[in-house]
């Protein structure tokens, strides 16, 4: 039966997922793609090359972000953030970087090795993990459903 999350529940989807999916807006059509981010209780984190979405949320900084787990058909929760976007520089992006990589990228391997490369000549690189812009969406509401 499909239900409204409980705050708790909707706390437990935040905290445990480090993908969501980023909507943002040029009047004329929603531009959505999916994200990494880190979730403190207050704001989501995230950084970024310079691309459209940068473009999009400097324009609009209204967004909506949407992290779900599906297990199947009627098997799932998803949580529904509408919020502003806010770009991090000097200190207060250092910080959020050293947050969103102790969190979340310690947790990921590698795009730049794949399984038949695990010799001992494999040279892990990680210079692409470091994008150029940090951000984050301060929260303005959020709810979710779910169906068990």
């Amino acid at each position: 039966m499909n239900s409204m999350m409980t705050s708790a529940e909707i706390e437990n989807v935040l905290q445990s997922q480090s993908i969501c999916r980023l909507a943002c807006n040029d009047k004329k059509f929603p531009h959505m793609i999916p994200i990494s981010y880190f979730y403190d209780g207050e704001y989501i984190y995230c950084q970024s090359q310079h691309g459209k979405k940068i473009e999009l949320m400097q324009k609009n900084p209204n967004v909506t972000i949407l992290v779900d787990i599906i297990g199947s058909m009627n098997n799932y929760k998803s949580v529904i953030i509408n919020g502003e976007y806010q770009e991090l520089k000097g200190l207060e992006a250092d910080a959020a970087r050293k947050l969103l990589f102790e969190q979340i990228f310690s947790l990921m391997t590698t795009t730049r090795i794949h399984h038949f490369e695990h010799q001992e000549s494999g040279k892990i690189d990680d210079s692409d993990r470091i994008k150029i812009i940090m951000f984050r969406i301060k929260i303005i509401n959020k709810f979710g459903r779910k169906e068990e």
